[in-house]
């Protein structure tokens, strides 16, 4: 950065940093442009007789005081649900401080974007690895042979895989002889720089990565190597994949029997080889089982856990994973949501049943919501239906820079810092990276908006009848007694520190590197803590200490799978998402930078299709579905499967209430309109964002 006063003259990538080396992507870039945006919140608003006003930040904790502690005490904790959204995964005091709140509500309604997202990955990761953060992730930068599906990291910049310049990462394997190959509905930016793109039908993933199975094992290719004594229930596998030959799977993913049992062959061939999925496997009717199958062709092929293959990064703070764990035993289903009866999982609910817990009466019925840097109003299913339940509660606060979609239905808004106000560490984004590294970013400017952490203390202390003025300092204390406890170290090795910086502090001493955030202060590029190593067993905590191939929790939805094989190939067109370079979903929009061009927010059509339904490039279609209908511009491209449309999420920007002057001027269609509450992983309850029903016609 660099700064005149409070003045940012430019934003450029770091090239002595040991992870990115200047690699910057759009909204990084972008952070100048967010410091300068004058639609961004810098004090809390009320909502006074349906108006919107500034108020102070004592009479905005004192609102929340007088309408909330109330409505706790008549109806319940449960009557308060909290929501998270994809931002708070981005910032520290969120991510460090929510935990506080969630505990001191008490509530069982914690909904994030997580269920419209990596929910069936947690899930597997848990019954197959003993926690829901195990998550193997592509060594991206020693594999020989790298087989995507469902994601697009040319564009995501990685996702369940911190990957900076995966553009030159990918052309490293490709430079060395390696091979990609991409499984995706769309020619994307990321099938189009691979060696071999296979167009599939979308929601058919768990089908294909069986069919692969199934080859491996027919053809006895399996080769275990040291993995051979830490897996337990491999004797189970052949029963589960035997319906599911490549002739058998063929025509219900579009990929040929011939191409399946070649993908099989080359895959379990390669000397260093990793399966990686992403959101087009995880957020469909089978994404549990997806999640599952992609580690279990990695173990199977004797690729995890070695290098080149998929393998257990070590973060330097945070990691539950970190240091050998007990052997515990990970559980879903502890709780379950009230009106349609589905299953909590790590701690939360889906988000597909929100609305329906907002408007069915009865004991413990929503009534207030808080929302943490979210917007589920455009980024959840049957979106319409919740911004309407939004509208019934007795009172809702959110957290936000922005009076948004879902903002303008609060009654209070409580603004945060623009990131380069407050300090950094990538809590969650360091445990899935492609390489172990650790760096602390300070606040480079100063700001008069309170800090994340500092509302949700005063918010704890609301809930706990402290009142709108509590001791913040004490509440901190207390948190940090707890993280210093957990971590088995001296709260006093911190001290003076306080906030975020402490606890990241006592994490960085209890992890497995022996540094303190002075050594991260020390080093303004970041630390380097070397490539991926092997980690079994030492990673496993499962109940029998070994990677949990065929755990009953997953395999009991094969049965669901297998009787897709008996129904008869749709010709109905289905709907699949789609990612963009500039967008980060939809909290970002409001950036010039980020929105300009041609508009991207189009109804991307096959040419076959365009010809048989009748439309036209350019021109408007109407898209409906169970849930809704909206009208959007055709873009007819050959870039996508014959059947499949495809709408980028995060748009629908132009809603009454809103202030969002950029958005709302780029504003899009918001595609959540049709995507099914009711179309969910079996397992899990994660939205199916990908192959949902819809009918096409020219508006």
């Amino acid at each position: 950065m660099t700064l005149d006063g409070d003045t940012i003259r430019s934003v450029r990538g770091d090239e002595e940093d040991v992870f990115s080396a200047g690699y910057i992507c759009p909204k990084g870039a972008s952070l100048k442009a967010l410091h300068e945006d004058p639609d961004r919140l810098r004090q809390p608003m009320i909502k006074r007789a349906g108006r919107w006003g500034p108020a102070s930040w004592d009479e905005a904790f004192a609102e929340i005081d007088r309408r909330l502690v109330p409505l706790i005490e008549e109806h319940g904790p449960n009557a308060v649900a909290v929501y998270l959204g994809n931002p708070s995964s981005h910032n520290l005091g969120a991510l460090l401080y929510g935990r506080a709140l969630y505990k001191a509500i008490g509530t069982q309604n914690i909904f994030t974007a997580g269920t419209v997202d990596q929910i069936p990955k947690h899930f597997s990761s848990g019954y197959l690895f003993g926690n829901p953060f195990t998550i193997p992730i592509p060594d991206l930068d020693r594999t020989d042979h790298l087989l995507l599906l469902g994601a697009n990291p040319l564009v995501s910049n990685g996702s369940l895989m911190t990957a900076p310049d995966v553009r030159g990462r990918l052309k490293a394997i490709r430079g060395r002889g390696g091979k990609i190959v991409v499984v995706d509905p769309r020619r994307t930016r990321t099938a189009e720089a691979s060696d071999e793109h296979h167009a599939i039908v979308p929601g058919s993933d768990a089908l294909l990565l069986f069919a692969l199975v199934n080859v491996i094992l027919g053809e006895d290719l399996t080769e275990l190597g040291r993995l051979a004594e830490h897996v337990t229930g491999l004797e189970d596998l052949p029963a589960l994949c035997a319906p599911f030959t490549p002739d058998a799977v063929a025509p219900h993913t579009g990929i040929s029997a011939d191409d399946i049992r070649r993908m099989a062959r080359e895959l379990a061939g390669a000397d260093r080889a990793a399966v990686y999925g992403r959101i087009g496997t995880t957020a469909q009717m089978f994404g549990t089982l997806a999640s599952w199958l992609v580690d279990v062709l990695n173990v199977i092929t004797g690729n995890l856990d070695r290098e080149g293959g998929a393998m257990f990064p070590l973060a330097a703070a945070g990691q539950a994973n970190a240091v050998p764990a007990p052997r515990s035993s990970f559980v879903h289903g502890r709780w379950r949501s009230r009106v349609r009866d589905l299953p909590e999982v790590m701690g939360e609910l889906p988000v597909a049943t929100l609305a329906e817990e907002i408007l069915s009466p009865g004991r413990d019925q929503v009534r207030a919501l808080i929302t943490l840097g979210g917007n589920p109003c455009l980024s959840t299913p049957n979106a319409q239906r919740l911004a309407e339940a939004m509208q019934q509660l007795d009172f809702m606060v959110s957290i936000d820079v922005y009076l948004n979609e879902t903002s303008r239905h609060a009654d209070v808004i409580l603004p945060g810092p623009e990131p380069l106000a407050r300090e950094h560490y990538d809590l969650v984004f360091y445990q899935l990276a492609v390489r172990n590294v650790a760096n602390w970013t300070p606040a480079v400017l100063e700001t008069e908006v309170r800090q994340e952490w500092q509302s949700l203390l005063r918010l704890v202390g609301i809930v706990t009848g402290q009142g709108p003025h509590c001791d913040v300092a004490a509440l901190d204390d207390l948190v940090a007694d707890d993280v210093a406890r957990r971590g088995g170290v001296d709260v006093a090795l911190a001290a003076p520190r306080t906030g975020p910086a402490r606890l990241v502090d006592l994490m960085l001493r209890a992890g497995p590197y022996d540094i303190s955030l002075a050594d991260l202060e020390a080093a303004p590029h970041g630390l380097d803590l070397g490539p991926l190593r092997p980690r079994i067993p030492d990673v496993l905590s499962t109940p029998s200490g070994k990677i949990e191939i065929t755990a009953g929790a997953i395999t009991v939805d094969v049965a669901r799978l297998a009787a897709e094989l008996g129904k008869l190939p749709s010709d109905q067109l289905v709907l699949i998402g789609r990612r963009q370079l500039n967008s980060n979903n939809s909290w970002m929009h409001n950036l010039a930078s980020l929105v300009r061009g041609a508009n991207r927010c189009t109804a991307q059509v096959h040419p076959d299709d365009a010809a048989r339904l009748g439309l036209v490039d350019g021109r408007s279609a109407r898209v409906r579905s169970r849930t809704g209908a909206i009208t959007l511009p055709v873009e007819i491209t050959d870039s996508i499967r014959p059947g499949v449309v495809s709408i980028p999420h995060g748009w629908g920007h132009d809603v009454d209430g809103a202030r969002t002057s950029v958005a709302t001027s780029h504003a899009g269609t918001n595609s959540n309109v049709l995507a099914d509450d009711l179309l969910l992983d079996g397992l899990t309850g994660t939205a199916a964002l990908n192959g949902i029903p819809i009918d096409v016609a020219p508006a």
